[in-house]
Protein backbone atom coordinates (compact mmCIF):
# COMPACT_ATOMS: atom_id res chain seq x y z
CA UNK A 1 0.00 0.00 0.00
CA UNK A 2 1.29 3.47 -0.99
CA UNK A 3 2.43 5.91 1.66
CA UNK A 4 0.80 9.32 1.21
CA UNK A 5 2.13 10.91 4.40
CA UNK A 6 2.90 14.59 3.84
CA UNK A 7 1.48 14.58 0.31
CA UNK A 8 -1.52 16.47 -1.08
CA UNK A 9 -4.34 14.46 -2.60
CA UNK A 10 -6.66 16.15 -5.11
CA UNK A 11 -10.08 14.59 -5.41
CA UNK A 12 -12.64 15.44 -8.10
CA UNK A 13 -16.19 14.35 -7.25
CA UNK A 14 -19.00 14.14 -9.81
CA UNK A 15 -22.10 14.12 -7.60
CA UNK A 16 -25.29 12.34 -8.60
CA UNK A 17 -28.43 11.36 -6.73
CA UNK A 18 -27.38 7.72 -6.24
CA UNK A 19 -23.62 7.77 -6.74
CA UNK A 20 -20.37 9.69 -6.45
CA UNK A 21 -17.83 9.30 -9.26
CA UNK A 22 -14.40 10.02 -7.77
CA UNK A 23 -11.05 10.68 -9.44
CA UNK A 24 -7.97 10.99 -7.22
CA UNK A 25 -4.68 12.62 -8.22
CA UNK A 26 -1.33 12.87 -6.46
CA UNK A 27 1.80 14.49 -7.91
CA UNK A 28 -0.13 15.18 -11.16
CA UNK A 29 -0.80 11.45 -11.61
CA UNK A 30 -4.20 9.76 -11.55
CA UNK A 31 -3.91 7.16 -8.79
CA UNK A 32 -7.50 6.03 -8.25
CA UNK A 33 -10.88 6.22 -9.90
CA UNK A 34 -13.99 4.81 -8.20
CA UNK A 35 -17.76 4.87 -8.06
CA UNK A 36 -19.27 5.16 -4.56
CA UNK A 37 -22.79 5.08 -3.18
CA UNK A 38 -24.02 8.63 -2.61
CA UNK A 39 -23.59 8.75 1.17
CA UNK A 40 -21.28 11.38 2.72
CA UNK A 41 -20.15 8.86 5.33
CA UNK A 42 -18.99 6.41 2.62
CA UNK A 43 -17.10 9.21 0.87
CA UNK A 44 -15.42 10.20 4.13
CA UNK A 45 -14.34 6.60 4.77
CA UNK A 46 -12.90 6.56 1.25
CA UNK A 47 -10.94 9.76 1.98
CA UNK A 48 -9.60 8.32 5.23
CA UNK A 49 -7.87 5.54 3.27
CA UNK A 50 -5.22 8.08 2.23
CA UNK A 51 -3.65 8.18 5.69
CA UNK A 52 -1.30 11.05 6.45
CA UNK A 53 -2.26 12.97 3.30
CA UNK A 54 -3.73 16.46 3.06
CA UNK A 55 -6.92 16.02 1.02
CA UNK A 56 -8.38 18.71 -1.21
CA UNK A 57 -11.66 17.94 -2.95
CA UNK A 58 -14.16 19.69 -5.20
CA UNK A 59 -17.54 19.11 -6.76
CA UNK A 60 -19.88 21.14 -8.96
CA UNK A 61 -22.65 23.28 -7.49
CA UNK A 62 -25.97 21.68 -8.25
CA UNK A 63 -29.01 19.90 -6.90
CA UNK A 64 -27.20 18.54 -3.84
CA UNK A 65 -26.54 22.02 -2.44
CA UNK A 66 -23.93 22.48 0.28
CA UNK A 67 -24.68 19.75 2.81
CA UNK A 68 -21.89 17.52 1.44
CA UNK A 69 -19.48 20.47 1.47
CA UNK A 70 -20.25 21.25 5.10
CA UNK A 71 -19.95 17.59 6.07
CA UNK A 72 -16.50 17.26 4.47
CA UNK A 73 -15.24 20.49 6.05
CA UNK A 74 -16.47 19.39 9.47
CA UNK A 75 -14.43 16.19 9.09
CA UNK A 76 -11.15 17.82 8.05
CA UNK A 77 -11.44 17.61 4.25
CA UNK A 78 -10.56 20.86 2.44
CA UNK A 79 -13.48 20.94 0.01
CA UNK A 80 -14.71 23.59 -2.40
CA UNK A 81 -17.90 23.86 -4.47
CA UNK A 82 -17.27 25.16 -7.99
CA UNK A 83 -19.40 26.81 -10.64
CA UNK A 84 -19.96 24.23 -13.44
CA UNK A 85 -19.41 26.97 -16.03
CA UNK A 86 -15.92 27.67 -14.64
CA UNK A 87 -14.65 24.16 -15.48
CA UNK A 88 -12.60 24.36 -18.67
CA UNK A 89 -13.59 22.08 -21.56
CA UNK A 90 -11.40 21.42 -24.59
CA UNK A 91 -12.95 22.05 -28.01
CA UNK A 92 -11.82 18.54 -28.96
CA UNK A 93 -13.52 17.00 -25.94
CA UNK A 94 -16.68 15.61 -27.57
CA UNK A 95 -17.27 12.76 -25.11
CA UNK A 96 -18.89 13.50 -21.76
CA UNK A 97 -19.01 10.85 -19.04
CA UNK A 98 -19.15 10.96 -15.25
CA UNK A 99 -15.61 9.54 -15.01
CA UNK A 100 -14.25 12.22 -17.33
CA UNK A 101 -16.10 14.96 -15.44
CA UNK A 102 -14.61 13.91 -12.11
CA UNK A 103 -11.14 13.73 -13.71
CA UNK A 104 -11.49 17.27 -15.11
CA UNK A 105 -12.38 18.55 -11.66
CA UNK A 106 -9.43 16.74 -10.05
CA UNK A 107 -6.96 17.92 -12.74
CA UNK A 108 -8.03 21.57 -12.63
CA UNK A 109 -8.15 21.52 -8.83
CA UNK A 110 -4.56 20.24 -8.74
CA UNK A 111 -3.53 23.02 -11.15
CA UNK A 112 -5.16 25.66 -8.94
CA UNK A 113 -7.63 26.70 -11.64
CA UNK A 114 -10.80 26.27 -9.58
CA UNK A 115 -12.28 28.59 -6.98
CA UNK A 116 -15.13 28.15 -4.55
CA UNK A 117 -18.53 29.73 -5.08
CA UNK A 118 -20.05 31.79 -2.28
CA UNK A 119 -21.33 29.46 0.45
CA UNK A 120 -24.11 31.07 2.53
CA UNK A 121 -24.46 30.43 6.23
CA UNK A 122 -26.87 27.68 7.28
CA UNK A 123 -29.21 30.33 8.69
CA UNK A 124 -29.15 32.45 5.53
CA UNK A 125 -29.67 29.41 3.34
CA UNK A 126 -32.66 28.44 5.46
CA UNK A 127 -34.16 31.92 5.03
CA UNK A 128 -33.94 31.50 1.27
CA UNK A 129 -36.49 28.72 1.53
CA UNK A 130 -39.24 31.25 2.26
CA UNK A 131 -38.49 33.66 -0.58
CA UNK A 132 -37.92 30.82 -3.06
CA UNK A 133 -41.16 29.16 -1.93
CA UNK A 134 -42.92 32.44 -2.67
CA UNK A 135 -41.37 32.46 -6.14
CA UNK A 136 -42.73 28.97 -6.79
CA UNK A 137 -46.21 29.90 -5.55
CA UNK A 138 -46.25 33.03 -7.74
CA UNK A 139 -45.41 30.95 -10.83
CA UNK A 140 -48.02 28.30 -10.02
CA UNK A 141 -50.65 30.96 -9.35
CA UNK A 142 -49.86 32.73 -12.64
CA UNK A 143 -49.95 29.43 -14.52
CA UNK A 144 -53.38 28.56 -13.09
CA UNK A 145 -54.62 32.08 -13.88
CA UNK A 146 -53.52 31.67 -17.50
CA UNK A 147 -55.34 28.33 -17.67
CA UNK A 148 -58.53 30.03 -16.46
CA UNK A 149 -58.21 32.75 -19.11
CA UNK A 150 -57.46 30.20 -21.84
CA UNK A 151 -60.59 28.22 -20.93
CA UNK A 152 -62.74 31.35 -21.03
CA UNK A 153 -61.29 32.41 -24.39
CA UNK A 154 -61.95 28.91 -25.73
CA UNK A 155 -65.68 29.38 -25.15
CA UNK A 156 -65.77 33.09 -26.02
CA UNK A 157 -66.73 34.06 -22.49
CA UNK A 158 -64.35 37.02 -22.24
CA UNK A 159 -63.40 39.69 -24.77
CA UNK A 160 -60.22 38.85 -26.73
CA UNK A 161 -58.44 42.24 -26.47
CA UNK A 162 -58.92 42.83 -22.75
CA UNK A 163 -56.16 41.98 -20.28
CA UNK A 164 -58.04 41.01 -17.14
CA UNK A 165 -56.35 41.00 -13.74
CA UNK A 166 -57.42 37.90 -11.86
CA UNK A 167 -58.66 38.45 -8.31
CA UNK A 168 -61.21 36.87 -5.97
CA UNK A 169 -63.98 39.27 -7.06
CA UNK A 170 -63.33 38.64 -10.77
CA UNK A 171 -63.37 34.85 -10.28
CA UNK A 172 -66.69 34.99 -8.38
CA UNK A 173 -68.28 37.00 -11.18
CA UNK A 174 -66.94 34.66 -13.89
CA UNK A 175 -68.28 31.53 -12.18
CA UNK A 176 -71.80 33.08 -12.19
CA UNK A 177 -71.75 33.21 -16.01
CA UNK A 178 -73.86 30.79 -18.01
CA UNK A 179 -71.82 27.98 -19.62
CA UNK A 180 -71.76 24.24 -20.33
CA UNK A 181 -71.85 21.98 -17.27
CA UNK A 182 -68.38 20.41 -17.63
CA UNK A 183 -66.85 23.75 -18.60
CA UNK A 184 -68.26 25.25 -15.40
CA UNK A 185 -66.97 22.29 -13.37
CA UNK A 186 -63.47 22.69 -14.83
CA UNK A 187 -63.57 26.45 -14.21
CA UNK A 188 -64.61 25.94 -10.58
CA UNK A 189 -61.76 23.50 -9.96
CA UNK A 190 -59.18 25.82 -11.56
CA UNK A 191 -60.58 28.70 -9.49
CA UNK A 192 -60.19 26.65 -6.31
CA UNK A 193 -56.57 25.90 -7.23
CA UNK A 194 -55.90 29.62 -7.89
CA UNK A 195 -57.50 30.56 -4.56
CA UNK A 196 -55.40 27.93 -2.77
CA UNK A 197 -52.14 29.34 -4.17
CA UNK A 198 -53.32 32.86 -3.36
CA UNK A 199 -54.06 31.90 0.26
CA UNK A 200 -50.70 30.12 0.60
CA UNK A 201 -48.89 33.21 -0.71
CA UNK A 202 -50.50 35.34 2.00
CA UNK A 203 -49.30 32.90 4.67
CA UNK A 204 -45.77 32.87 3.23
CA UNK A 205 -45.76 36.68 3.11
CA UNK A 206 -46.57 36.73 6.82
CA UNK A 207 -43.61 34.44 7.56
CA UNK A 208 -41.32 36.58 5.40
CA UNK A 209 -42.44 39.67 7.35
CA UNK A 210 -41.45 37.95 10.60
CA UNK A 211 -38.01 37.06 9.20
CA UNK A 212 -37.40 40.63 8.04
CA UNK A 213 -37.14 41.83 11.67
CA UNK A 214 -33.77 40.05 11.96
CA UNK A 215 -32.31 42.02 9.01
CA UNK A 216 -33.95 45.36 9.74
CA UNK A 217 -30.99 47.62 8.92
CA UNK A 218 -30.24 45.75 5.70
CA UNK A 219 -33.87 45.89 4.61
CA UNK A 220 -33.98 49.66 5.22
CA UNK A 221 -31.01 50.15 2.91
CA UNK A 222 -32.37 47.88 0.17
CA UNK A 223 -35.85 49.45 0.37
CA UNK A 224 -34.36 52.96 0.08
CA UNK A 225 -33.13 52.06 -3.43
CA UNK A 226 -35.48 53.19 -6.25
CA UNK A 227 -37.24 50.22 -7.83
CA UNK A 228 -36.86 47.92 -4.82
CA UNK A 229 -39.83 47.20 -2.56
CA UNK A 230 -40.07 45.06 0.60
CA UNK A 231 -40.60 41.75 -1.27
CA UNK A 232 -37.71 42.31 -3.68
CA UNK A 233 -35.55 43.51 -0.78
CA UNK A 234 -36.12 40.26 1.12
CA UNK A 235 -35.18 38.20 -1.94
CA UNK A 236 -32.01 40.22 -2.56
CA UNK A 237 -30.98 40.06 1.11
CA UNK A 238 -31.38 36.27 1.17
CA UNK A 239 -29.36 35.91 -2.05
CA UNK A 240 -26.68 38.57 -1.44
CA UNK A 241 -26.71 39.16 2.33
CA UNK A 242 -24.54 42.23 3.16
CA UNK A 243 -22.16 41.57 0.20
CA UNK A 244 -19.06 41.45 2.42
CA UNK A 245 -18.17 38.12 0.78
CA UNK A 246 -17.27 39.99 -2.43
CA UNK A 247 -13.90 41.74 -2.27
CA UNK A 248 -14.69 43.94 -5.28
CA UNK A 249 -17.55 44.89 -7.59
CA UNK A 250 -16.40 42.65 -10.45
CA UNK A 251 -16.81 39.54 -8.31
CA UNK A 252 -20.26 40.76 -7.29
CA UNK A 253 -21.27 41.38 -10.92
CA UNK A 254 -19.95 37.97 -11.91
CA UNK A 255 -21.98 36.30 -9.14
CA UNK A 256 -25.10 38.08 -10.42
CA UNK A 257 -24.32 37.06 -14.02
CA UNK A 258 -24.00 40.67 -15.19
CA UNK A 259 -20.45 40.42 -16.57
CA UNK A 260 -20.23 40.79 -20.38
CA UNK A 261 -18.42 38.20 -22.47
CA UNK A 262 -15.22 39.43 -24.10
CA UNK A 263 -13.75 38.50 -27.49
CA UNK A 264 -10.35 40.11 -27.89
CA UNK A 265 -7.67 39.71 -30.56
CA UNK A 266 -4.60 41.89 -30.84
CA UNK A 267 -5.58 45.53 -30.31
CA UNK A 268 -9.24 44.80 -30.89
CA UNK A 269 -11.45 44.35 -27.82
CA UNK A 270 -15.08 43.39 -28.30
CA UNK A 271 -17.60 42.81 -25.52
CA UNK A 272 -20.68 40.70 -26.16
CA UNK A 273 -23.77 39.69 -24.23
CA UNK A 274 -23.69 39.05 -20.47
CA UNK A 275 -22.27 35.69 -19.45
CA UNK A 276 -25.44 34.51 -17.61
CA UNK A 277 -23.17 32.33 -15.46
CA UNK A 278 -24.50 33.80 -12.24
CA UNK A 279 -27.85 33.37 -10.54
CA UNK A 280 -30.85 33.85 -12.82
CA UNK A 281 -33.04 34.98 -9.91
CA UNK A 282 -30.62 37.84 -9.17
CA UNK A 283 -30.50 38.95 -12.80
CA UNK A 284 -34.28 39.00 -13.04
CA UNK A 285 -34.74 40.94 -9.80
CA UNK A 286 -32.07 43.50 -10.68
CA UNK A 287 -33.34 44.00 -14.24
CA UNK A 288 -36.92 44.50 -13.01
CA UNK A 289 -35.68 46.99 -10.41
CA UNK A 290 -33.56 48.80 -13.00
CA UNK A 291 -36.58 49.46 -15.25
CA UNK A 292 -38.38 51.11 -12.33
CA UNK A 293 -35.26 52.92 -11.08
CA UNK A 294 -34.72 54.86 -14.34
CA UNK A 295 -38.16 56.42 -13.84
CA UNK A 296 -37.39 57.47 -10.27
CA UNK A 297 -33.68 58.39 -10.31
CA UNK A 298 -32.82 61.14 -12.81
CA UNK A 299 -29.11 60.25 -12.84
CA UNK A 300 -29.88 56.67 -13.86
CA UNK A 301 -32.36 57.89 -16.45
CA UNK A 302 -29.70 60.13 -18.03
CA UNK A 303 -27.20 57.24 -18.20
CA UNK A 304 -29.85 54.92 -19.67
CA UNK A 305 -30.76 57.38 -22.45
CA UNK A 306 -27.11 57.87 -23.44
CA UNK A 307 -26.36 54.14 -23.47
CA UNK A 308 -29.60 53.09 -25.19
CA UNK A 309 -28.92 55.56 -28.02
CA UNK A 310 -25.51 53.97 -28.62
CA UNK A 311 -25.99 50.30 -27.65
CA UNK A 312 -29.74 49.68 -27.51
CA UNK A 313 -32.17 49.46 -24.61
CA UNK A 314 -31.36 45.85 -23.64
CA UNK A 315 -27.67 46.49 -23.10
CA UNK A 316 -28.42 49.83 -21.47
CA UNK A 317 -30.70 48.30 -18.85
CA UNK A 318 -28.04 45.68 -18.04
CA UNK A 319 -25.60 48.54 -17.42
CA UNK A 320 -28.17 50.25 -15.17
CA UNK A 321 -28.63 47.00 -13.21
CA UNK A 322 -24.83 46.84 -12.69
CA UNK A 323 -24.72 50.48 -11.54
CA UNK A 324 -27.68 49.92 -9.22
CA UNK A 325 -26.05 46.84 -7.69
CA UNK A 326 -22.77 48.73 -7.21
CA UNK A 327 -24.58 51.60 -5.50
CA UNK A 328 -26.38 49.20 -3.15
CA UNK A 329 -23.01 47.70 -2.18
CA UNK A 330 -21.63 51.19 -1.48
CA UNK A 331 -24.63 52.07 0.69
CA UNK A 332 -24.19 48.88 2.72
CA UNK A 333 -20.42 49.47 3.14
CA UNK A 334 -21.05 53.06 4.29
CA UNK A 335 -24.12 51.99 6.33
CA UNK A 336 -26.36 54.67 4.85
CA UNK A 337 -29.54 54.88 2.80
CA UNK A 338 -29.61 55.39 -0.96
CA UNK A 339 -29.52 59.06 -1.95
CA UNK A 340 -31.01 60.63 -5.08
CA UNK A 341 -28.89 63.24 -6.97
CA UNK A 342 -30.77 66.16 -5.34
CA UNK A 343 -30.21 64.75 -1.85
CA UNK A 344 -26.51 64.19 -2.69
CA UNK A 345 -26.13 67.78 -3.86
CA UNK A 346 -27.79 69.11 -0.69
CA UNK A 347 -25.45 67.03 1.51
CA UNK A 348 -22.35 68.30 -0.37
CA UNK A 349 -23.57 71.91 -0.16
CA UNK A 350 -24.04 71.60 3.58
Amino acid sequence: MCNYTGKTIYMGIDVHKNSYYVSVMCDKILIKRDKLDAYPKILLEYCNKFKGAHIKSAYEAGFCGFYLHRYLLANGIENIVVNPASIEISSRDTVKTDKRDSLKIATQLADGRLSCVYIPSVKREDKRNLTRLREQLVKQKQRTGNQIKSLLHLYGLIEPNTDYTICDKWIKNIIKMKMERNCKYRLEKLSQIWQFFNAQMKLVNEEIAKESKEDLWLEKIYCSVPGIGPTTARKLINELDDMTQFSNEEKLFSYAGLTPREYSSGDRVRQGHISRQGKSILRRLLMESAWVAIRLDSSLETIFKKLSHRAGKKRAIVAIARILLGRIRTCIKEKRLYRMPLEEAQIQAA
